[in-house]
């Protein structure tokens, strides 16, 4: 039996998506946090201090498409949590647990990602890279439009 190399398109898109996600969900859940948690720790943790409150549900919008109320709600599990802490005026920092979660989750990642990327060429991550990153331009483009 002969199978065909498919041709990208949503269907593939996602299964992509989601089984890089089930590996990067089975090491969250061994720590107890959740997808979103993971984004926004790391939205926190790669700042160079802290960071609006604002801007990380901002960011946490953009990238996850959920709405603000949401993004305000996943911060207020991590002060809660004891990850993030609250900075004056309207500013939050990660906290050395939330930066050592943060730490501790991205090292078992780690190898789990280079074994799923071993072998594939660099110029075809890069032709993926291009793309994926052009369909994502376009899709929040049709997603702009059809909440206006």
């Amino acid at each position: 039996m002969t199978t065909t190399t498919p041709v990208l398109n949503p269907r593939v898109i996602a299964l992509a998506h989601y089984a890089a996600r089930a590996l990067l969900e089975n090491v969250l859940a061994r720590h107890g946090a959740t997808f979103q948690q993971s984004v926004t720790l790391r939205l926190a943790a790669v700042a160079e201090g802290p960071v609006e409150r604002d801007r990380i549900v901002e960011d946490l919008v953009g990238a996850l498409k959920i709405d603000a109320t949401e993004g305000h709600s996943v911060v207020d599990e991590l002060i809660s949590a004891g990850l993030l802490a609250p900075h004056e005026p309207s500013q939050v920092r990660i906290t050395d647990t939330g930066r050592e979660l943060f730490e501790t989750t991205s090292a078992e990642t780690a190898p789990l990602t280079a074994r799923v990327y071993a072998g594939i060429p660099a110029e075809d991550l890069v032709v993926a890279g291009r793309v994926l990153s052009l369909i994502t331009e376009r899709a929040d483009e049709e997603l702009a439009a059809l909440n206006t």
